[in-house]
């Protein structure tokens, strides 16, 4: 215990030193995978916008396979996008998402992990953003064994001081953001911003929102307040703003319809706290921020507004993300690796729960879905 302490010591020292210097994280990422009993270790992101994953960093793996991985087998990967659900700093591994005989049975399985004689890996979300998450994965080879108790504790171990060193790195690569940088930046969104406080008063609003204010038909402003012109839907989003205020939202904010299938309109309300107003120079009467939205680009926050506001299952979600990138069912099928008769199931347990009749319904539902802000 005393060598591991001594270790592990030592290995967050390096960790902190690779916020402030980049090219270290090769090498921590090498003493991590050291330390968990690990054969690879990645420290990668993917993007909200393109569904595509950056690797950052990297240690211990082939070059081809990786090379393959980022142009043609993330997107069959059958572990995305569940792992980018997982909350922030919680330690996963395979299992976890997907039964081991189900993953074997893939395409993914069989053409990329297998040949490199991959067994298993473990990881963890060290941040999220409006564009996309940051996370850690620790790949264990037919040698080291299946993830066990083990390696998750010593895991559980250096992910805080990893998920510490991200934000440290981030708050050194982005500045403070100015007031004006900011009202620039919301001015340019085409989603309409609106800064409200915990009565739903305006306090800012974007181009695009004083837009939508005029047309009359999604928001409104009645008595200085921010509401939606469906009665049922503003009951819904007034709810959401108290909330906010009163710091029961969770800080990724939550989803509102303001309008139904097919032409839906989206609003997502944010909290915003008071450290964030203060780096944004934002008033301190503001409580909320709130972006609407009209069915748009797809993108992996989107997928996980759909799954948690129906509460769809796993394999539910990997069902939909196939029919959204790959088309119909038996392209799926094959994608995932099972019968098209189970993907044809899942779909209409799919349209049961979303209310959807068609494959179109449900690519329009997750297109319309996509949040703006912290995932």
């Amino acid at each position: 215990m005393i060598d591991e302490t001594r270790a592990l010591s030592a290995l967050i020292a390096e960790i902190y030193d690779a916020a402030l210097v980049k090219d270290a994280w090769a090498g921590v990422l090498a003493k991590v995978c050291t330390f968990v009993g690990a054969s690879a270790g990645n420290f990668f992101s993917q993007q909200s916008s393109s569904r595509d994953a950056v690797l950052h960093f990297s240690w211990g793996n082939d070059a081809h396979y990786e090379r393959l991985y980022m142009e043609e087998y993330y997107k069959l990967n059958p572990l995305v996008p569940a792992l980018s659900f997982v909350d922030v700093g919680i330690v996963f591994s395979q299992s976890d998402l997907i039964p081991y005989d189900e993953f074997h049975q893939t395409r993914f399985y069989k053409e990329w992990v297998a040949p490199q004689g991959l067994l298993d890996v473990l990881g963890a979300n060290l941040d999220k953003s409006a564009t996309g998450s940051a996370m850690l994965a620790m790949r264990r080879s037919v040698q080291d064994g299946y993830v066990d108790a083990e390696c998750r504790r010593k895991l559980e171990l250096i992910v805080p001081h990893m998920r510490r060193a991200v934000l440290i790195g981030n708050v050194i690569e982005t500045h403070k953001c100015t007031t004006a940088a900011l009202t620039g930046t919301l001015m340019a969104l085409s989603d309409a911003v609106f800064i409200l406080d915990g009565r739903a008063r305006i306090v800012f609003c974007n181009a695009a929102g004083e837009g939508l204010l005029r047309r009359n038909t999604i928001v409104r402003v009645v008595q200085a307040q921010l509401s939606a012109v469906d009665n049922k839907a503003n009951r819904r989003l007034q709810e959401a703003v108290a909330a906010a205020e009163c710091g029961d939202v969770a800080g990724k904010g939550v989803a509102v319809a303001l309008s139904p299938i097919p032409d839906q309109w989206l609003a997502h309300v944010m909290p915003l706290s008071r450290s964030a107003r203060e780096q944004a120079g934002i008033p301190d009467t503001a409580t909320a921020a709130v972006f609407v939205r009209k069915a748009g680009v797809e993108s992996p926050s989107a997928l996980e507004t759909v799954a948690k506001l129906y509460r769809l299952t796993a394999m539910e979600v990997r069902v939909l993300q196939a029919v959204v990138d790959l088309g119909g069912a038996p392209v799926a099928a094959e994608a995932l690796g099972i019968a098209e008769a189970t993907v044809k199931t899942h779909l209409r347990n799919l349209y049961q729960k979303t209310d959807c009749r068609r494959q179109a319904d449900l690519v329009k539902l997750v297109a319309g879905s996509a949040s703006p802000f912290l995932g």
